[in-house]
């Protein structure tokens, strides 16, 4: 997989996951950010400016919905996203689709299926900008 000049945003509260998941993409060419709680997250995304998101659904802080929600609420260009989850209920995996999340996947996944999802999204003509939230 190359994917040189893409950034990526890796939120996960789980050190291992985390771990595990940069270990699989540090041959990928991509610049990968990681944080651990849903508040840092939206203020790295602030700053960093990904091409692609990898966020768990539940995180300290802020839910990996809520960080979805304000990431959607600033418009502009919003990145691929692939939600990570070991709840297995399908009404969160409805609600995450309603959000714009491309890949929702379950804990425990094959490493193999994340950084095929990776590399499908991140050569995937970006998707088109979402006009932001209005309350």
């Amino acid at each position: 997989m190359n994917v040189s000049g893409k950034k990526i945003l890796l939120v996960d509260d789980d050190p291992d996951i985390v771990t595990s998941i940069t270990v699989a993409l540090s041959d990928s060419g991509a610049d990968i950010h990681t944080c651990r709680d849903g508040t840092r997250a939206v203020e790295e995304f602030a700053t960093f400016a990904p091409d692609l998101v990898i966020l768990d659904m539940m995180l300290p802080g802020r839910s990996g919905f809520l960080v979805l929600e304000k990431i959607k609420q600033r418009g502009a260009k919003t990145p691929r996203i692939i939600m990570i989850t070991g709840n297995p209920g399908s009404r969160h995996k409805e609600y995450a689709g309603t959000l714009g999340v491309d890949v929702y996947l379950n804990k425990p996944f094959r490493m193999e299926k994340l950084t095929t999802a990776v590399e499908q999204l991140l050569t995937a003509a970006p998707p088109a900008p979402t006009p932001p939230a209005t309350t």
